[in-house]
């Protein structure tokens, strides 16, 4: 006869479950966004190219869409509309900067 162990309550402190790869992945990019991102204002650098930036988060959003086809619960269209929104303003912005 087997039992299942039984739920780990907030006294009892129990194995956390780990990440799937797709979430290791989207926590990845997101780091390296932030980077990225707080690297010129920490050190006083060059911002990195609107380029560099977009297709990142197009990358996380694909990432996103793939985790969404395993769990149900995490398609959020709306979210996606407008992170596409973002990435679409960021290739303008972009697109407009003298070379």
């Amino acid at each position: 006869m087997t039992t299942t162990p039984p739920d780990p309550t907030p006294d009892q402190p129990g194995r956390r479950p780990t990440p799937d790869a797709l979430t290791a992945v989207s926590f990845l990019l997101l780091a390296a966004l932030a980077a990225l991102l707080l690297w010129p204002l920490l050190m006083g650098g060059v911002a990195p190219s609107p380029y560099l930036i977009g297709g990142l988060l197009l990358a996380r959003l694909g990432v996103q869409l793939l985790r969404a086809r395993r769990d149900p619960r995490l398609r959020r269209p709306v979210s996606w509309a407008l992170d596409l929104l973002i990435i679409a303003l960021i290739f303008n912005v972009a697109s407009r900067q003298p070379a």
